[in-house]
């Protein structure tokens, strides 16, 4: 399996994670997941990788977060995760994923473990 970012050009932990990818020789696939979000089966073996739930990886800082307010707290696994496809944004990044399994980029050095 080849290493994949799911990755923002326009954060800076998102940038360093993919500088520091390349400096170990490593060229990943880049998903710019606001335009290519992953579908319901990839985010759920990201999140399978990564050992947390649907809500662990949302950036509750994000004004989609904060525009939906208590309802996503009735929301099942299932939905939520439909949610969090369609409002992008919220999604913690970058998200690193080799066959070692996945890592949020931040910080960015937490990446190295599956490289």
């Amino acid at each position: 399996m080849s290493t994949v970012i799911y990755h923002n050009p326009r954060c800076s932990k998102s940038r360093q994670t993919l500088a520091l990818l390349q400096e170990n020789g490593i060229e990943p696939q880049i998903v710019e997941y606001l335009q290519s979000p992953p579908d319901v089966a990839t985010l759920t073996h990201i999140l399978q990788q990564l050992g947390i739930s649907a809500g662990e990886l949302i950036r509750t800082g994000e004004d989609d977060y904060k525009a939906a307010g208590d309802q996503l707290t009735s929301l099942s696994e299932a939905d939520l995760m439909a949610w969090m496809i369609n409002h992008p944004k919220v999604i913690q990044r970058p998200i690193v994923v080799t066959d070692k399994g996945a890592r949020v980029g931040r910080p960015p050095e937490a990446v190295l473990e599956i490289i």
